[in-house]
């Protein structure tokens, strides 16, 4: 017990930037885990006991409340954290006002519209879903609009303690309720759950009381920065999610579950671990914004350790696919595995390119994001359909990767190399090492999973453990072989955070 508090007292985080980035990593990491893994326990719980239907109708759902979410968001929470100033109490009042008034406006808009979106995917049983997921954007806009701190200070440690109680209550509700009824309503139950809790925890950790107040100056600074979020906020709905409800329109809700859950699982493993990176290395960005050289020093080391860890996770995921769906889901859910080895792929783009757009924002130019966002809502738009009509959801996978690769990468690469005044050979050659490794251990994965005759989940067992050990030799092999360097790098990562 006396290390356990030793180890979380080492680990509070403390000295400079890149320690304090180091051990806020650490926290995000965990927490990004815990919020993963308790849902898909229990998604893997409903798909064994309602089957995709359901699931379907629960992403319409989420995807109506994010679709109003988007277009209302105006990025209080990144002006604040991009502001050089440390404390930003005198916005916070008209963060709260601004925040509760969204809420309601979210509310109201999304309860009215429930009847119109039912018919609209020919899915009644979905409209009393939407009226009671609605309460949700009322509870969000309530919590202590002081938990901005957590990410601006680099004070990872308390935000791990407010979403992960969140999580908890999610899982627990969600798990109580789907052994009760097993049905929509036990996903709907645990999402309100954790609103609840993360609310009443958002003012038990910070002793900041907002106040009733609004101040205009301060409403029209933090609207100017964020009227760019608001923009890729929209725009990013649009590309990430504007395909699920295309799905759900044009083909049907099963449709959605398979393509919504082969985008969440795939995209998990790489993804998720960019959400870490950029969490942390926005704020810590922001406070390098005007020392080009140790901006560029801090991001170049950043899409190295991101593309050590995110391109074997995502390329690894795409072998393992079939048998992890086939142990996890059940042989219901195989129709999704081709689109989830696609999509896989993508998770790994994602993971980079959430780095740049972390940099972007750190130095005050978050309308690039909007604009590439644009760039990529159109050419999808122009695409989707007769690419979904065609091959179903795994032509929707084909056209969500293929303008990622080929449209949106060069584009980033060369506005970020620009900022940075380097070049894209210097940013892609980070993912160079990391892209030879994951090959040679997808090779060796892929084999040992065509020659191996167990049930599903003992072969996933195996392709895994063969997959990490395989990688962990070929990265040791390069890195004594070129060079490389990763050796120190992770070296240097340990030694900052447990100083």
């Amino acid at each position: 017990m006396h290390r356990l508090s030793s180890l979380v007292k080492r680990l509070v985080p403390s000295g400079g930037t890149g320690q304090r980035a180091a051990k806020s990593a650490v926290w995000l990491f965990g927490q990004n885990m815990v919020d993963r893994l308790l849902p898909l326990i229990l998604l893997v719980v409903l798909a064994r006991l309602v089957g995709p239907l359901e699931l379907g109708l629960v992403g319409i759902a989420l995807v109506s409340m994010s679709a109003l979410r988007s277009l209302t968001e105006v990025g209080l929470n990144e002006a604040l954290i991009q502001r050089v100033e440390e404390n930003v109490d005198r916005y916070l009042d008209t963060v709260l006002a601004l925040e509760v008034a969204r809420g309601l406006l979210v509310f109201t808009v999304l309860f009215l519209a429930a009847p119109f979106i039912g018919r609209l995917f020919d899915a009644p049983a979905t409209v009393s879903l939407i009226q009671v997921i609605s309460v949700s954007a009322v509870l969000r806009g309530l919590k202590n609009p002081a938990v901005v701190y957590f990410q601006k200070n680099l004070e990872y440690h308390k935000l791990f303690v407010y979403n992960t109680g969140g999580t908890l209550a999610f899982f627990f509700t969600g798990l109580v309720l789907a052994l009760i009824d097993p049905s929509a309503w036990a996903w709907i139950g645990a999402f309100l759950a954790a609103d609840v809790v993360r609310l009443v925890a958002s003012y038990l950790i910070h002793d900041h009381r907002p106040g009733i107040g609004f101040d205009r100056q301060a409403a029209a600074d933090l609207i100017h920065f964020g009227k760019w979020i608001t923009g890729s906020s929209i725009l990013y709905f649009l590309y990430n999610e504007g395909d699920d409800v295309f799905v759900g329109w044009l083909l049907s809700p099963v449709a959605l579950a398979y393509y919504q859950y082969a985008y969440r699982m795939s995209n998990a493993p790489a993804a998720e671990l960019s959400q870490v990176i950029a969490g942390v290395m926005f704020p810590a960005f922001s406070k390098f914004q005007t020392d080009l050289p140790r901006l560029r020093e801090s991001y170049l080391n950043t899409v190295r350790l991101v593309s050590f860890v995110a391109v074997p996770m995502g390329i690894g995921f795409a072998v393992v696919a079939p048998a992890f769906v086939d142990a996890a889901f059940g042989s219901e859910w195989l129709p999704m595995v081709p689109a989830m080895q696609l999509l896989a792929g993508y998770g790994v783009y994602r993971a980079v390119g959430k780095t740049m757009g972390a940099l972007w924002k750190s130095v005050g130019r978050p309308d690039y994001i909007t604009k590439t966002s644009l760039l990529k809502v159109l050419v999808i738009a122009a695409f989707i359909y007769p690419a979904t009509v065609r091959w179903g959801i795994t032509g929707t996978a084909v056209l969500v990767l293929g303008v990622n690769l080929l449209v949106s990468m060069p584009i980033n690469l060369y506005i970020t190399a620009k900022l940075l005044e380097t070049t894209s050979l210097r940013i892609l050659s980070e993912t160079a090492y990391p892209l030879v490794a994951a090959g040679v251990m997808a090779a060796a994965t892929w084999y040992v999973g065509s020659v191996v005759a167990l049930p599903a989940w003992l072969e996933l067992v195996v392709m895994t453990v063969t997959g990490a050990v395989v990688y962990a030799a070929t990265v040791l092999a390069l890195d004594l072989g070129t060079g490389w360097g990763m050796r120190g790098d992770i070296q240097q990562v340990v030694a900052s955070i447990v100083r």
